[in-house]
């Protein structure tokens, strides 16, 4: 079974016609959020599958909102040294491009981690699973709580 995929931040580059990155550079992150919002609500309006959103979207309560009441939120955990082990080399995250990412990425998650238990159904510790026991650890949450998916 194969569940349709949208991704809110791919969605916000093709609209804007650049890189996040390069919006939050020329615009500011208020402005990157007031589109994000938009997305966000027209993509949980009719969900169908799964829909990844960047780590933020839950910094608005309206997103925290659409997010809740429209869909099933799984919160995929991961503590802030798993993130930085991950998202060292990466040049693309707006956020992390500072002196002391990793204290970035610490501040962000005592900030963020709150709302997103706030918002979500589910939470999952990621760990370092492969991604198919992470499949497979979600899709066993979904079943457990009784969520059909489609066959």
């Amino acid at each position: 079974m194969q569940l349709p995929f949208s991704d809110s931040d791919h969605v916000i580059e093709q609209r804007l016609g650049c890189s996040i990155r390069e919006y939050f550079e020329r615009e500011g992150e208020a402005r990157f959020r007031d589109i994000e919002e938009s997305v966000i609500d027209e993509l949980t309006l009719a969900p169908s599958g799964v829909l990844s959103t960047g780590g933020g979207v839950v910094l608005r309560p309206n997103n925290r909102q659409h997010l809740r009441e429209r869909t099933h939120v799984i919160y995929l955990n991961s503590v802030p040294d798993e993130l930085f082990r991950r998202l060292r080399h990466d040049k693309n995250r707006p956020l992390l491009q500072v002196a002391d990412p990793l204290q970035r990425l610490r501040d962000l998650y005592t900030q963020r981690d709150p709302l997103y238990r706030e918002t979500s159904h589910f939470n999952i510790d990621t760990g370092r699973p492969s991604v198919a026991s992470l499949v497979n650890m979600i899709m066993m949450q979904l079943e457990l709580s009784g969520v059909s998916l489609p066959s």
